[in-house]
């Protein structure tokens, strides 16, 4: 019996569901006509469904939203207009917005870290690339890990990088956000001993094709140990390594 199947299970024999309550959550999704809320997703992988909040609209957005507020569960929505976050954060005040990084979280009571005596390093080559870097940090906070930052410390200036190395170092998973030619991931992979995850963004000029050039300057790094997520994936950077420190 999967854990999904044995929570409804539990709340049924203990009174807190119907039988038809009970039948009705066993689907694992509650469907809304426009989107299908996965319910059973915390307990296949650990996270509750994340909210993909490009192309939707304030009010899908803020429907989803509360819906996973009322099951109890960490919400994190990602791409979210600024009309989005106002929809959402007058139906729940709680929610945090972060307007760089264009998330919406909220944290319920029963939030907590799942680890406080590992970070997550989250370097940022440029002050351009910080958006995509606070998606990532946003989505460590809502998985419940601790980030340290690391901005500006591109290899144009690469004495800045050095400035900083023994907290890098110290760190135990590590993503290095980056655009243009993407050359910083590689540099730091060859400093380093713990997993690195390398995000190229959609910053840089005409030749640059909109992260495509540091997309494939970071498949094509020497340095071992790195990892390459997709153009300006800050999530899916943040998710991963959130699942490297439970490992």
């Amino acid at each position: 019996m999967d854990s999904f199947t044995k929570h409804i299970l539990t709340q049924f024999q203990e009174g807190v569901l119907s039988i038809d309550q009970a039948e009705e959550k066993l689907k694992g999704f509650t469907d809304y006509g426009f989107a299908k809320v996965d319910d059973a997703r915390e307990f296949r992988q650990g996270f509750p469904e994340v909210i993909f909040g490009a192309n939707k609209t304030p009010e899908q957005i803020a429907g989803i939203f509360n819906h996973l507020v009322t099951q109890n569960q960490t919400v994190l929505a990602t791409r979210v207009t600024p009309e989005a976050a106002t929809e959402v954060c007058g139906l729940v005040p709680e929610a945090k917005h972060d307007p760089a990084g264009k998330t919406l979280l909220y944290k319920p009571d029963t939030y907590h870290l799942k680890n406080q005596t590992k970070k997550i390093g989250v370097i940022c080559a440029g002050t351009s690339d910080i958006p995509v870097a606070r998606e990532a940090e946003v989505t460590i906070e809502a998985m419940g890990h601790v980030c340290e930052s690391f901005y500006d410390i591109g290899v144009a200036g690469i004495h800045r990088l050095f400035a900083q190395l023994e907290e890098i170092q110290s760190c135990d998973v590590l993503i290095v956000v980056a655009g243009m030619e993407g050359a910083l991931p590689s540099v730091v992979g060859g400093l380093v001993s713990v997993p690195l995850i390398a995000v190229p963004t959609s910053v840089g000029y005409g030749t640059h094709l909109n992260g495509i050039t540091s997309l494939l300057s970071m498949l094509n790094t020497c340095a071992s140990g790195v990892t390459v997520v997709n153009i300006d994936n800050g999530f899916g950077a943040g998710y991963a390594a959130s699942l490297m420190l439970r490992v």
